[in-house]
């Protein structure tokens, strides 16, 4: 094989030209948008990055947030149940106060009625001490014609009450 130095000098400096102009008209092009797409994509990333931080915050947020709602909540429900609790108790002491005056009033109303039949009781006796010795002073008895009317009449008076 022969090397010839012309052609082979031709075809370097060709090759040079060449090279140059794929470089000025295609690998310029190329690269310029190589490195747009590359920038496009770090802004994409940044960006996603960001986006995650923020997310991460905000679900910290979140979270922080629905713990101070339960706590809320709990306490709400304690405070609740401490209402309702003292609120039963306060039924309960006026159900037994109530329970109390009642039974007060119902010993009052046993104590009147108790008097209205003493009192009853009294007067019938009276009148029938009345009777009785009306009956007596009617009849000059003896001692033991006394006494029979006596228990005849009682008898008589306990048939009637």
């Amino acid at each position: 094989m022969d090397i010839q130095l012309g052609t082979l000098l031709f075809q370097v400096v060709m090759f040079l030209i060449l090279l140059a102009l794929v470089s000025k008209f295609a690998m310029k092009p190329a690269m310029s948008i190589l490195q747009k797409r590359q920038e496009h994509i770090e802004g994409k990333i940044a960006a996603a990055e960001k986006a995650n931080a923020e997310a991460s915050s905000l679900l910290d947020q979140q979270r922080a947030e629905l713990k101070k709602v339960r706590e809320d909540a709990q306490s709400i429900l304690d405070r609740a149940k401490k209402q309702s609790d003292v609120e039963a108790q306060e039924i309960v002491v006026a159900a037994q106060e109530r329970a109390e005056r009642l039974v007060e009033e119902a010993k009052l109303e046993i104590n009147r009625e108790k008097e209205k039949a003493i009192a009853s009781v009294r007067d019938q006796v009276a009148g029938l001490s009345v009777l009785l010795a009306s009956k007596i002073i009617e009849k000059e008895m003896s001692q033991s014609e006394q006494q029979d009317t006596i228990e005849q009449f009682m008898r008589q008076v306990g048939g009637q009450v």
